[in-house]
């Protein structure tokens, strides 16, 4: 039997196989609010077949978006509007991830179609706020955020928890990579704070050790909970892969079941060395030295390479992003390719399925 196509059973939650789909923003909500062309592209995945169907960045808060056009779970009204998302992804055998997020110093920006940098407040953005004032590239410089206010945001991200729970999710994921907030507290980059939020790890990891604490407290005892890291900054002096381990350790004792090992993304100067499956051995180096769970992500595009991915130990599951986007079906095709017959296909489409 195909490991890729093995049913992964975290907590309570048993999840049909182990291609994830990547949190991958869209740039298309309204208020915060997800609208058709959400319930369409996420609905697409669980009826292709993947086993967990992961929502874009999700701001736990108004100024956590990276984008007036991104998706927020700070408000019981959007909760409700992704019930009728979270429902169609159960209906197709898949379980259904909100990953919760705060943009920091890298929120009110441009959509990648109206162009690069920050939106002005009177464009509709708004002062970003980051551990320390220090501005990513040429966007505007934001606020050092005091110790009250991060109190606030850590009781934002308990609270969206729970409302992800309310809105039928299976699993939340914190976004901890990528540059944003809990990544630039987490990096001697981008945190140059002298209180208990900066300095050593224990001070640089504290605000997501807060904010796991938080969501696990928000969040049912048989769900899981993922947490997302960029293993290294790709740049010197920054966050690596040592230290990822390090803190993977601390999470694995804090209710985390699973680390989504991804890279990069915190300073525009980073040198990231690309190629097929260029962040799969950051995976297995957290799996391997924190005892969790992991996932892998980054150029994994073809069915033999995931299936060796799993097979081979380096993660438990593979996180798709691109590779989706440009076929839905993949879990389908690549479920034919490895030999497990037409369980995955939907009785509306066996009609198509290649003999």
């Amino acid at each position: 039997m195909s490991q890729l196509f093995s049913p992964l059973t975290l907590r309570g939650l048993t999840i049909r196989n182990r291609v994830f789909v990547s949190p991958m923003c869209q740039y298309s909500s309204e208020n915060g609010h997800p609208t058709d062309w959400h319930l369409v592209h996420l609905g697409a995945f669980a009826r292709g077949g993947a086993g967990l169907v992961m929502t874009e960045a999700t701001a736990v808060r108004p100024e956590g978006r990276i984008s007036p056009a991104d998706a927020g779970m700070w408000t019981d009204a959007q909760a409700h509007d992704y019930r009728r998302i979270t429902d169609f992804v159960h209906a197709q055998g898949a379980a259904a991830g909100m990953q919760l997020a705060h943009a920091g110093r890298k929120a009110s920006t441009r959509t990648p179609w109206e162009g690069h940098g920050s939106v002005p407040a009177g464009e509709g953005g708004w002062p970003t706020v980051a551990p320390s004032p220090v501005a990513y590239g040429d966007y505007a410089a934001p606020r050092e955020l005091t110790a009250a206010e991060i109190a606030v945001i850590v009781d934002d991200f308990g609270a969206a928890a729970a409302r992800a729970d309310r809105a039928g999710f299976d699993v939340v994921e914190v976004h901890g990579a990528h540059g944003y907030l809990i990544h630039e507290f987490l990096s001697p980059l981008t945190n140059q704070r002298a209180d208990g939020y900066g300095g050593d790890l224990a001070g640089r990891s504290r605000l997501l050790a807060e904010v796991v604490g938080a969501v696990r407290g928000n969040w049912p005892s048989d769900k899981p909970l993922f947490v997302r890291l960029s293993a290294t900054d790709w740049a010197d002096g920054g966050w690596d892969v040592d230290e990822t381990v390090e803190v993977a350790r601390m999470l694995a004792g804090a209710g985390v079941d699973l680390v989504d090992v991804s890279s990069g993304g915190n300073v525009p100067w980073q040198q990231v060395q690309v190629g097929p499956g260029y962040q799969v051995p950051f995976a297995r180096a957290v799996r391997e030295g924190s005892g969790l769970a992991t996932g892998a992500v980054g150029l994994i595009t073809e069915p033999a390479q995931a299936e060796e991915i799993v097979a081979g130990g380096s993660a438990d599951a593979v996180l798709l992003g691109r590779a989706l986007l440009r076929d839905p079906n993949w879990p389908l095709r690549a479920s034919d390719v490895l030999g497990e017959g037409d369980a995955l296909w939907p009785r509306q489409y066996l009609r198509g399925r290649p003999a």
